[in-house]
């Protein structure tokens, strides 16, 4: 278990988390590993076999401390969350224009264009600093498919075609990202993307490290009043945080699959980090999760210029920053949603 930023990770299989007075305490094998003040918390995730009481969930929920559960392996599986906060104009204004086709066309094409522009840097920055170790022909011709994607995307007006550019797009840029992996190359082979469960060494980081994002986002979202399930690109289904899947398209090349990258390429992780069960879904071990969930609060802590703001601003508050640009929108003080764009 480790304590980052506000953010308590436990992943210590067997542990108890319980309330005792105004403190969380973890609890392994009946002996007190962990106690933290509540209100230096603002939020717990659980992987795997972790238990929390009933009080505490509740007392949580009272601070508003998110409470996540999640498997082993990093799969979403529930959230305890307090009474949604926020102002019930700017939901209802989400919620409207979530029913009207032109308005999520809008949004969702700008979030593509956010996307398509960072899997294109991701693709260029490879060719620019591994371009002596990968074979550079495929990577081009993705670079050039992007391209003339993100050119044509500002005429697009159609929702269900905006969704087909994003479907073929990510194919391109999945199809050669066996190429931006430079070292340990019979190790970690990506043959294409899969989960739930992950079937492969790369897949199983990429869903980690997607599920992380995705708790973030969630969590940004919610602190500026939006509801995180009613998206506009990823429409809505049960169970499924639409909007937040809608905010993670921009940071997935730029955040998630870069960590994933450097990890492999600077061997911060390795084969012995990964065990394949009986039915082929890969897990990964307590150490090399540890490993990912410290690179992936370091990462956040860097500084990066944003596009829009121009100004500088933690990486983990790029989520936040988005959320309100977002929100914004929805108010009627910006006339777009600014996407985040990677330079």
């Amino acid at each position: 278990m480790k304590k980052h930023l506000n953010t308590l990770f436990v992943t210590t299989q067997g542990a108890y988390l319980s309330k005792d007075g105004e403190t969380v305490t973890v609890k392994v094998e009946q002996e007190v590993k962990l106690r933290i003040p509540i209100h230096t918390l603002g939020g717990i995730v659980c992987f795997g076999n972790v238990l929390a009481s009933p009080f505490l969930m509740g007392f949580c929920a009272e601070k508003d401390v998110a409470v996540s559960f999640l498997t082993e392996y990093g799969r979403f599986l529930a959230r305890v969350q307090g009474p949604v906060s926020g102002n019930v104009m700017l939901r209802k204004e989400q919620f409207r224009r979530s029913d009207d086709p032109a308005a999520s066309a809008q949004i969702a094409r700008s979030v593509l264009i956010g996307k398509l522009a960072n899997c294109r840097t991701v693709l260029q920055r490879s060719l620019r600093d591994h371009g002596d170790k990968i074979e550079q022909a495929p990577i081009q011709r993705a670079v050039q498919m992007m391209g003339a994607a993100l050119k044509r995307l500002p005429d697009e007006n159609d929702l269900n075609t905006i969704r087909g550019i994003e479907g073929d797009t990510a194919r391109i840029y999945f199809d050669v990202f066996d190429h931006l992996i430079v070292s340990q190359k019979e190790d970690f082979v990506f043959n294409g993307r899969n989960r739930r469960p992950p079937l492969d060494n790369v897949n199983c980081l990429l869903s980690f490290l997607y599920t992380m994002l995705a708790h973030d986002v969630r969590s940004a979202l919610e602190s500026v009043g939006l509801d995180p399930q009613v998206g506009f690109l990823h429409r809505d289904r049960p169970g499924r945080p639409g909007l937040a899947l809608d905010m993670m398209e921009e940071f997935r090349p730029f955040f998630a699959d870069r960590l994933a990258l450097s990890l492999i390429n600077l061997t911060q992780v390795n084969k012995k980090g990964f065990t394949r069960m009986e039915t082929g879904a890969v897990l990964m071990n307590d150490e090399t999760r540890k490993t990912l969930l410290v690179t992936y609060q370091q990462r956040k802590q860097d500084e990066i210029l944003h596009p829009f703001l121009n100004e500088k601003v933690t990486i983990g508050l790029l989520f936040h920053v988005q959320a309100l640009l977002l929100a914004r929108f929805l108010r009627g003080d910006l006339d777009a949603y600014p996407p985040f764009i990677w330079r």
